[in-house]
């Protein structure tokens, strides 16, 4: 399947940004860049704020102070991967079909499925390894084969900017492996991709950037400098300093 990008440059400027949940902090203060065409890895400890992060940048989540800004992106522009735990695979959906809600930010969900987008809902399906199961319930895949559907759910969107929350976590090592391959094509072709990951060795070997989190940003750059045992012995005090309740945020005016 040939994916191109409906759009170049998609780049998000991060200000001072600052989310929360009923007010108590999840991500402090963030200022940064991630740059046009850039593949970063976001990692940190369990509770570091990595996919509220991502939540904040694809509009989920209102940010309590500060904001984020989206540059060469239009709507529709963005994929959001979640994690599986977010999707209810109990519903009597067949694949071809969950697939081709990548399509929706653009032509709405009313909007008839025509022979275009068929060809290109098989195409994606046959991309990923599961040539065939158009037709299959996604409740009687596995964890392997479901994180294949929605990778080509992503590919039906054809954005330049593509969010994953946790892509390879519970995942065979074969499919981990076509997956990733995916994501160095996307890369290949100029889109600006952000992955919450845990693999630390994963992350050296694939991603050329990193954005370590604490609640608040411990080291951004390229991976080699930011995967420093230094940075990671800070990051791990940081989260052993969590407050189990901590207060609330104080937003700082303007």
């Amino acid at each position: 399947m040939s994916i191109h990008a409906s759009a170049a440059g998609a780049s998000i400027v991060l200000d001072n940004l600052t989310v929360a949940y009923e007010g108590h902090p999840a991500v402090h203060h963030l200022h940064g860049t991630f740059a046009a065409g850039s593949m970063t890895a976001v990692v940190g400890p369990n509770g570091a704020g990595k996919s509220s992060l991502l939540r904040a940048i694809v509009g989920m989540l209102r940010p309590a102070e500060g904001e984020v800004r989206l540059l060469g992106v239009h709507p529709g522009d963005i994929a959001y991967l979640p994690q599986q735990t977010e999707v209810d695979r109990q519903f009597p959906l067949p694949v071809g079909d969950l697939v081709a809600m990548g399509a929706w930010r653009r032509s709405g969900p009313l909007a008839a499925i025509g022979a275009e987008l068929c060809d290109r809902v098989r195409e994606a399906i046959h991309a990923v390894g599961l040539g065939g199961l158009d037709e299959r319930p996604i409740g009687t895949l596995s964890v392997g084969q479901f994180q294949r559907v929605l990778f080509a759910r992503v590919m039906v969107q054809d954005a330049p900017l593509i969010l994953l929350d946790e892509p390879f976590n519970a995942i065979d090592e074969r499919t981990c492996g076509d997956l990733i391959a995916l994501v160095h094509r996307w890369h290949g072709e100029g889109r600006t991709l952000l992955a919450v990951l845990h693999d630390l060795q994963q992350v050296r070997e694939h991603f050329p950037q990193s954005l370590l989190l604490s609640r608040e940003k411990v080291a951004w750059g390229d991976t080699a400098g930011v995967l420093t045992p230094e940075h990671l012995s800070r990051a791990r005090s940081l989260a052993e300093g969590w407050d189990a309740h901590p207060a609330v945020c104080e937003v700082r005016p303007h």
